[in-house]
């Protein structure tokens, strides 16, 4: 079974920085490729950033390219979201996907239907 346990939000102000952590804890993590999702107040939920099973291929929205980025740790059974120079817009609910990847170095497109595991969320909020 899979289970997915974000943390690491936070209030913080335009400019700072937050890591958001992930822990997977099924015994497919190496076989999952993860995304994160993030939901604003009145707004749908929207694709953040993706990473494949094995690490070597990344996505991003445009919207954080430059200043987030998505790692894992296979190891830790753990996938990570650095978040870089904070906008008051990216106040959000932060979600941790994952789906099983057929390949090692693929990752799908950004449509929260290809994702079929989800964690509570954490909340991010950025003041100005």
């Amino acid at each position: 079974q899979v289970q997915l346990v974000e943390s690491g939000g936070g209030l913080v102000q335009a400019g700072d920085s937050l890591r958001l952590s992930c822990v997977d804890s099924g015994l497919s993590f190496s076989r999952h490729v993860m995304g994160w999702f993030r939901q604003a107040p009145g707004r749908e939920r929207e694709f953040v950033s993706a990473i494949s099973r094995g690490g070597g291929t990344t996505d991003y929205a445009d919207s954080v390219k430059g200043r987030f980025t998505i790692s894992r740790d296979n190891a830790k059974n753990t996938v990570y979201l650095q978040m870089n120079s904070l906008k008051p817009e990216d106040t959000a609910v932060y979600y941790c996907a994952a789906k099983y990847g057929r390949y090692t170095e693929t990752v799908p497109g950004p449509n929260e239907y290809e994702y079929n595991y989800w964690g509570q969320g954490t909340q991010v909020t950025v003041s100005s």
